[in-house]
């Protein structure tokens, strides 16, 4: 079993910045691709970015390039999201998520195994 707990949301004015983090543990945590989502009232659960473990390759949704970074550190099996530039769009509970094998699909949310409960993220105007 992988247990995937992320930290880092509160409530932050526009334009501001936060961290989030994911930490990722389970007796034989092994995965692929690390993914963060997010979900604001009465909308589906969206893609935000994704990192494979491996090579290290970065994806993003278009709304949060140049705004968002998304990185990893294997030692700790921790993965980030670095929001920058924030707005009140971004807001929305956000959720770290992880897949067990390969799949060029990193965007979609059947591509992963593994969810975390969320944080949620508000940013006030």
């Amino acid at each position: 079993q992988v247990q995937l707990v992320e930290s880092g949301g509160g409530l932050v004015q526009a334009g501001g910045s936060l961290r989030l983090s994911c930490a990722a543990s389970g007796r034989t945590f092994s995965s692929s691709t690390m993914g963060w989502f997010r979900q604001a009232p009465g909308k589906e659960r969206e893609f935000v970015a994704a990192v494979r473990w491996s090579s290290g390759s970065t994806y993003y949704e278009d709304s949060v390039k140049g705004r968002f970074t998304i990185s990893r550190d294997n030692a700790k099996s921790t993965v980030y999201l670095q929001m920058n530039g924030l707005k009140p769009e971004d807001t929305a509970v956000y959720y770290c998520a992880a897949t067990v094998a390969y799949s060029p699909y990193y965007y979609r949310r059947s591509s992963y195994d593994y969810w975390g409960q969320g944080t949620q993220v508000t940013v006030s105007s």
